[in-house]
């Protein structure tokens, strides 16, 4: 790589058409729509492989069978969102699900097989069909092979271990980002006619995850900072379960494979809150359920409930899901052919997040967004499990069709400017010299416990207050720390600093949102509003950026063909 001029660039001979961010299964898709002739980059701050998308177990949902239909897996959709998503985003969604799996399949992935050769698909919860199309209990590792395999063969840029700082803006549109080059430290600018997000959620706001450390919300921040609104980010889904300690996940599959889950009583417990579904209802309920059981005594002195598989088989256990077999041995020393498993809520995904579009665009012109980093809204309160992965291929694939198009139509991008170059130039190397004693590590430590305490599965205005506080506190004493690192040369010591800088930011707009919102509804519970309030709550919260803390404005929810209904199962 070479550099000329005041700011050094990646590639200085020309800017790039389309910029994607994130390397993740909605970033490759993006970048595999994009037209070829088009120069299309993609950015990742970790090496592709390690996107998070890897780590997705359970399945990918399309109506295939004849007996179900895109309308069913709609309304599954609508009605588990708990009336928040965007109807028409949903069916978009729903209606393109087949498409997705079958190119997916075309373009080789090795999905796991009914007898009669046909894709398997298991039940998972909130739905009336089994239509969760799976590879064993690796299907996001199985889908990413796929695509990671496509782009390499297509020749799609990949540059590894660039940490974006910041959007750039010129002229009223996206002109491109800022990144730290993390081998060597600088600062590069990186010009782009369109800019696409697929950088993933946040789940580093609380302290039990499911997420890997890499999951700092930096798109949803950057974009927040550059004034593009955030869409419904009190809505944080809790996975049911996940291995107590590490919270590493156990996917749903299991109980979709009908699983059992036992209080500390051995009863089966999901009768009392979900008497059709039970096991397979949907995460908010299944979370809340466990909870419950485990604040009223019915739980076991770690913390947990069991899973129980063992029911199942050894076969079944050790080939359908096998990564579950292996995680449960490895980490627990438990083998659940003969013994159940410990499992409790973690973190898991975030519903909200940048607010966009079916086709991934936002309020910037040419910049777009897709994955977990997007609300375009088909989640709404509660994202259906196995609707996540086909939210990355199917918007993905959207946001790279659309920037095309947006190429099409536009000139080369303006000019970076070089005040923002030097303001982030000047930041970075104070933050390099400063010594202050105070270090990020206390305060992303306070931030997550403050988040999973307070603003977890139950919440409440005295709660959600009381994080008000300490945030504030936090983000005080966050303008005051420094680093130890003071060199360039994979300073992730700084990395850290800036992505605690994001978390903090994120987490406030997840408390906003928290306290607005006096409902119950979809994973966000406030116990003193325990009821769903449409009235006055069918609407999605927007939050804009200020020096003052997030600015709370409303958006209306698309209602189509299904009218709100009481949400049982």
């Amino acid at each position: 790589m070479t550099s000329t001029g005041k700011i050094p660039k990646v590639d200085q001979t020309t800017s790039y058409d389309v910029l994607v961010v994130g390397a993740g299964l909605a970033g490759l898709r993006a970048a595999l729509a994009v037209d070829p002739a088009l120069k299309c980059v993609v950015l990742s701050k970790v090496y592709p492989v390690r996107s998070h998308s890897v780590a997705a177990q359970g399945g990918i949902n399309a109506a295939l069978d004849p007996e179900d239909r895109w309308q069913d897996h709609a309304y599954d959709t609508i009605k588990g969102s708990d009336y928040l998503a965007d109807q028409d985003a949903a069916a978009f969604l729903c209606q393109d699900a087949a498409r997705a799996v079958c190119e997916m399949e075309h373009w080789g992935t090795l999905f796991s097989r009914r007898p009669d050769g046909r894709i398997a698909q298991r039940s998972f919860g909130g739905q009336g069909y089994p239509r969760a199309c799976y590879a064993a209990d690796k299907t996001g590792r199985a889908l990413y092979q796929t695509l990671f395999e496509r782009a390499v063969a297509q020749s799609i840029a990949v540059f590894e271990e660039f940490f974006v700082v910041s959007l750039v803006v010129a002229e009223g549109r996206v002109a491109g980002v800022l990144a730290i080059e993390i081998a060597s430290g600088r600062l590069v600018a990186i010009p782009a006619r369109a800019v696409i997000f697929a950088t993933g959620g946040a789940g580093m706001m609380y302290a039990r995850t499911t997420n890997p450390y890499i999951a700092t919300g930096d798109g949803l921040a950057i974009a927040y900072r550059a004034g593009v609104p955030l869409k419904d980010m009190e809505f944080i889904q809790f996975h049911p379960t996940t291995l107590p300690g590490m919270n590493v996940l156990i996917t749903e599959g299991a109980r979709g494979e009908g699983g059992y889950l036992l209080n500390a009583e051995h009863d089966r417990f999901m009768v009392r809150y979900a008497p059709k579904l039970m096991e397979v209802a949907p995460r908010d309920i299944v979370s809340r359920a466990i909870e419950t059981e485990i604040l009223e005594g019915r739980g076991f002195a770690d913390g947990s409930v069991h899973l129980d598989l063992r029911h199942l088989g050894e076969d079944l256990i050790r080939h359908r899901l096998s990564e579950i077999y292996d995680f449960a041995i490895t980490y627990r020393g438990i083998n659940p052919v003969h013994d159940p498993i410990p499992v409790q809520p973690g973190q898991h995904y975030i519903m909200g997040g940048i607010a966009t579009g079916v086709e991934g665009q936002t309020t910037l012109p040419g910049f777009y967004a897709a994955g977990e980093c997007a609300a375009v809204s088909v989640h709404g309160a509660n994202r259906l499990g196995a609707n996540s992965l086909l939210d990355t291929l199917v918007f993905g694939r959207q946001a790279g069709l659309a920037a095309t198009r947006f190429c099409r139509e536009e000139s080369k991008a303006p000019p970076i400017p070089e005040a923002g170059w030097e303001e982030w130039q000047d930041r970075l190397a104070t933050l390099r010299a400063r010594r202050a004693p105070l270090r990020y590590g206390p305060i992303r430590a306070r931030l997550r416990t403050t988040m999973t305490e307070n603003v977890g599965t139950f919440r409440d205005r005295r709660r959600l207050q009381a994080a008000r506080g300490v945030l504030a506190a936090l983000r005080d004493a966050y303008q005051h720390a420094g680093v130890m690192d003071g060199g360039e040369v994979f300073n992730y010591d700084l990395l850290a600093f800036l992505e605690t800088g994001f978390l903090l930011d994120l987490a406030s707009t997840v408390v906003e949102g928290a306290l607005v919102r006096e409902e119950s509804r979809g994973a966000h519970w406030r116990n003193d509003f325990p009821a769903r309030n449409d009235d006055q709550f069918l609407k999605h919260f927007l939050y804009t950026w200020s020096a003052d803390g997030p600015v709370v404005g409303e958006a209306p929810v698309a209602i189509t063909h299904y009218a709100p209904k009481p949400r049982t199962y």
